[in-house]
């Protein structure tokens, strides 16, 4: 029986030496591992994966493929793990103007590429004491005293900041809103016909086309519907080749008068500029322009009981139920030829 006990502790005793040796042996393996791993990340951030080559591609009329490197600030024998891209891409766009956009991407291991894309003017913003040139995305390009040619032209923007190279933002949400939409269409279409855009009012915005065609659109809202409308009206064969404006008539219709209707007299406007020379001294710049901002056409009547009312020889009575005399919102147009005015709606 003595025997039998004695076997028995052995046997615990054996036991918990295993469980013990097992526990170091778990240990010691975990210790391996962390050595292994800080030895591994240390020569990683030191010896491994440090940049050799830098690719330029995209991209760029203004810069050369150095001047873009040196830009983002990274330099041959930098490790890739500690680069932080995001900053290298942002010290490029605040430092090289004409770049819009820059991604630099790591190509393990021992590669990098900056992709940049160049800046494309899109938009003169007129505001107290200058012009700002931005570019097709928004970004201030310079502010220069005058108006560049060519490029549609945004009056009472109110520009919160002029600093180059920043984004161009209004103090006023609602008319950032406008003008975001106006620049997306601009720039989305391809085809620009907007001469300039007069946001003075946010409760009405006036859009002026290079054809001829005034726009009174009337506030910020659903910008880009009101845009298409115009567009559409403009496509009409009643509407091609001649000159006028068109209002929106509630949220869903608009109407196209003809130059030859009475009142229409559209203003010229000429911009005059008080800038700084290379030697601090004010000049003044005065830019004549044909750009028209305004009609002086009396504004026709809408009556709190929802009828338009509109008395150019001739009294029409327009309801909310849809219906213009023969006029409907299917597309379909009406046309008073004493007037000039066609009413246009979806």
């Amino acid at each position: 029986m003595k025997d039998v006990e004695k076997t028995n502790v052995e046997r615990e005793n054996s036991s918990k030496r295993m469980r013990r040796r097992k526990r170091k042996m778990n240990l010691y393996g975990l210790i391996v591992i962390l050595l292994v791993l800080t030895v591994g990340i240390t020569v990683s951030y030191t010896f491994l994966f440090n940049i050799s080559e830098i690719r330029v591609s995209g991209e760029s009329d203004q810069y050369t493929a150095e001047e873009i490197v040196s830009a983002s600030g990274i330099n041959k024998g930098d490790n890739l793990l500690r680069l932080n891209t995001r900053k290298s891409e942002q010290r490029i766009l605040d430092n090289l103007l004409y770049i819009e956009t820059a991604l630099v991407d790591r190509d393990f291991p021992s590669s990098l590429e900056i992709k940049v894309s160049k800046c494309i003017p899109g938009f003169n913003i007129v505001y107290d004491t200058g012009t700002l040139l931005v570019s097709q995305q928004g970004k201030i390009l310079e502010d220069n005293g005058f108006i560049t040619p060519e490029l549609p032209v945004f009056y009472g923007f109110e520009p919160e900041n002029t600093t180059p190279g920043k984004p161009v933002v209004s103090a006023d949400e609602q008319k950032n809103e406008a003008f975001a939409e106006i620049i997306s269409r601009i720039r989305d279409s391809g085809e620009n016909l907007i001469a300039s855009v007069d946001m003075t009012d946010k409760y009405s915005i006036i859009v002026n086309y290079s054809n001829g065609i005034i726009f009174k659109m009337g506030n910020w809202t659903d910008v880009e519907y009101k845009l298409n409308m115009a567009q559409e009206v403009m496509g009409k064969e009643t509407v091609k080749g001649k000159t006028g404006y068109i209002t929106m008539i509630g949220s869903n219709q608009c109407s196209f008068r003809t130059s030859e209707a009475p009142g229409y007299n559209p203003q010229i406007t000429t911009t005059v500029q008080t800038v700084t020379d290379a030697n601090g001294q004010p000049v003044t710049i005065q830019t004549e322009t044909t750009t028209t901002t305004a009609a002086t056409q009396p504004e026709e009547p809408v009556y709190e009981d929802n009828v338009y009312e509109n008395d150019y020889n001739y009294d029409e009575n327009y309801y909310d139920d849809g219906y213009v005399d023969n006029y409907y919102d299917d597309g379909a147009y009406q046309e008073d030829y004493n007037g000039g005015e066609v009413y246009y709606g979806e």
